[in-house]
């Protein structure tokens, strides 16, 4: 990817997100600081500042470490209230639109800091219209506040790869679906499950490997796997994901909620066939690309991954148009946007 032509200058990035397991903020924070080729200065924690600690750190020590004046991109939903010249990336409302989901006092937290915060930012940083539509409903902001700046995937690292390594690794089955995301709530897998039930009657060779771990910010999804045949890994290294992408027989992202949703990008990349809910961002991110489905209708899960699974043409066309609209998103147009939300509030 050659490196964009900018204006010269520093950009200031709030890198609390800096060092903590990579997972879809940390990702699109990241991959929009290497766009940014030299140019982004991170402004970090003295450690790695877990729960209220680091809250306390941006919104305290943050702001004193900002030159008077001087634009601030934080990237990862939260930010410093007290620096006026900001542009926050909210990727999504789920902690006020579904507290529920959440741990009473992160869910507490969020439905203070968020209204405050998206009102007080110069710009508004958008992963997708439909996050876009959310903070337009709630906090009546005005359209030309926001600026919509989409996830993508590198294909450098996610591309399709030999999955033999990783078949290894975790002891594989031959053919698997994949479901790849934190386990919590939101992502609905305890509805994926229920439809697995079904679906391994009629393919009985079929395992669900699940790459993911819990958080304390999320209420416990209480998962129960029943008679389905799943294998939970947990936390994934990242270099490890390539090749659990390519060797699925389709991936599978069930969520209720998704203010974007980069894995199905990165499956994309990798050649696989994605089947996703049509909630939320997702119909957004997967076009034509993939099958969907209502998450609130188990035969309708079933129905689609049964298409997957017993359809090898419609397999193979899916992991080409999968390629083909992975190929469609840039990292680096994504990062020309935000670094020219951010230069414009000089």
């Amino acid at each position: 990817m050659e490196p964009m032509n900018r204006s010269t200058g520093e950009v200031l990035v709030n890198a609390r997100f800096a060092g903590r397991r990579v997972t879809g903020v940390e990702r699109f924070a990241g991959e929009v600081v290497r766009c940014l080729d030299g140019s982004a200065r991170l402004i970090r924690p003295p450690r790695l500042l877990r729960g209220w600690a680091g809250q306390v750190w941006e919104q305290l020590v943050l702001p004193l470490r900002v030159p008077p004046g001087a634009p601030l991109w934080s990237p990862a939903n939260t930010g410093p209230l007290a620096v006026r010249e900001q542009a926050v990336s909210i990727h999504d409302l789920s902690p006020l639109d579904h507290p529920e989901w959440f741990a009473p006092a992160f869910a507490l937290w969020y439905r203070l800091l968020l209204p405050a915060l998206a009102r007080r930012a110069r710009r508004v940083i958008v992963p997708s219209a439909f996050t876009a539509r959310s903070l337009r409903r709630r906090f009546n902001l005005a359209e030309e506040k926001l600026v919509l700046a989409p996830g993508s995937v590198d294909p450098a690292r996610f591309h399709p790869v030999d999955p033999q390594p990783v078949r290894r690794r975790y002891n594989l089955p031959r053919r698997y679906l994949l479901f790849v995301g934190s386990l919590q709530p939101r992502k609905n897998l305890s509805g994926l499950l229920a439809a697995l039930e079904t679906l391994q009657q009629r393919f009985p060779e079929v395992e669900l490997v699940a790459a993911g771990a819990e958080s304390p910010h999320f209420r416990r999804d209480g998962l129960d796997a029943g008679k389905t045949r799943v294998r939970f890994l947990g936390y994934v290294p990242d270099e490890v994901l390539p090749a659990l992408y390519s060797g699925a027989e389709a991936f599978v992202l069930p969520s209720w909620y998704e203010g974007f949703g980069l894995p199905v990008l990165e499956a994309m990349a990798c050649g696989c066939p994605v089947a996703a809910s049509c909630a939320g961002s997702l119909p957004e991110v997967v076009g034509e690309a993939g099958l969907l489905f209502d998450p609130a209708v188990r035969e309708d899960i079933e129905r689609r991954l049964a298409a997957l699974l017993a359809d090898a043409g419609l397999r193979q066309e899916l992991r080409q148009r999968g390629l083909e609209r992975a190929g469609l998103f840039s990292w680096e147009r994504s990062a020309g946007l935000i670094d020219d939300a951010i230069r414009g509030l000089r």
